[in-house]
C-alpha cells in the first residue's frame, strides 16, 4: 500500500508538469537550458529566505509559541517576495540573453520569444518549488507508519500531492502573466501575481483543514490559467480548433521533417 501511495502521489504532483516538459520543452535544447536556469533562480531565492528565517529563529525566543508562529508567517511572506523578486531578475536576464542571441543569430527574429521564455521559466520555477514542497512527504509515504492512526486526517499525502500540482501549474501561469506585465509595463499585473502568490501560500496555514486550503487554491489556479491563456494569445476559437485538430497553422508549426 505504501508503494501505491508513493507512486500515486508522485504522478499526481508531477504528472501534468512532466507531460508538458516532454511534449513542449524536451526536444528543444535552448528551452531546456532556460528551464534549468529558472529552477536555479528559484533555488537561490529559497536559499536566501531560509538563511534569513534561520537567523531570525536563532535570535528569537524559542519558548514563545506566538513568536515562533509569527516568524513562520514572516518566513512564508519573505519567501514569496524573494521568489517574485528573482522572477523579475530572471526576466531582465532573459531579455539581455535574448538580445545577445539575436545579435549572434543570422535570422532577423529572436531564437525564442518572450512568451515562450515566460512559459519555460515558469515551469522551471514550478518544478523546483514542487520538488522542495513534496519530496520529504513522498519519502515518508513509503513507511513505516500509518497516517491518521491517532485520529488525524488520512488525506495528508493525497492533499499534499494535489497542492503541489496546483503550485507547479500556478508558477507556470504566474510566469506567463508576470513576464507579459513586465514587457508591457503593466505593473498592476505584476502586483496581481505577487498578491495571488501570497494568498495561495498563506492558505496553507489552514491545514490540516485541507478543504479550506485546496478549494480556494484551485479556484485561483483556474482563474490564473484562464488569464495566462488569453495573455498568451489564446481564444475560444483557436482552443476549439486545437481540440478538434482543425488548427492548420498549429499543425504546420509543429510539423518536423524526418
Amino acid at each position: 500500500m505504501t508503494a501505491a501511495v508513493f507512486f500515486g502521489c508522485t504522478f499526481i504532483a508531477f504528472g501534468p508538469a512532466i507531460s508538458l516538459f516532454l511534449f513542449t520543452i524536451a526536444r528543444e535544447p535552448l528551452r531546456v537550458i532556460f528551464l534549468i536556469a529558472g529552477a536555479f533562480f528559484w533555488l537561490v531565492s529559497l536559499l536566501l529566505a531560509s538563511l534569513v528565517w534561520f537567523i531570525s529563529v536563532q535570535i528569537s525566543n524559542k519558548e514563545s509559541a506566538s513568536q515562533q508562529k509569527g516568524l513562520l508567517i514572516f518566513g512564508v511572506v519573505l519567501s514569496v517576495l524573494l521568489q517574485e523578486t528573482f522572477r523579475f531578475a530572471y526576466y531582465k536576464l532573459l531579455k539581455k540573453a535574448n538580445e545577445g542571441l539575436l545579435a549572434l543569430s543570422q535570422e532577423e527574429t529572436m531564437p525564442i520569444s518572450i512568451r515562450q521564455l515566460s512559459y519555460v521559466s515558469g515551469l522551471g520555477f514550478g518544478f523546483m518549488s514542487g520538488a522542495f514542497s513534496v519530496v520529504n512527504i513522498l519519502a515518508d509515504s513509503v513507511g513505516p507508519g500509518t497516517v491518521g492512526i491517532h485520529g488525524d486526517s488520512q488525506h495528508y499525502f493525497l492533499s499534499s500531492a494535489f497542492m503541489t500540482m496546483a503550485i507547479i501549474l500556478l508558477h507556470m501561469f504566474w510566469g506567463v502573466i508576470f513576464f507579459d506585465g513586465c514587457e508591457k509595463q503593466r505593473w498592476f499585473v505584476v502586483a496581481a501575481v505577487v498578491v495571488s502568490h501570497l494568498v495561495v501560500s498563506c492558505l496553507t496555514f489552514q491545514n490540516p483543514q485541507y478543504v479550506s486550503s485546496l478549494v480556494p487554491t484551485y479556484i485561483i489556479m483556474f482563474s490564473m490559467g484562464i488569464w495566462a491563456f488569453y495573455t498568451a494569445g489564446g481564444s475560444l476559437r483557436n482552443l476549439k480548433l486545437c481540440l478538434t485538430c482543425k488548427d492548420k497553422d498549429f499543425l504546420l508549426a509543429n510539423h518536423r521533417p524526418r
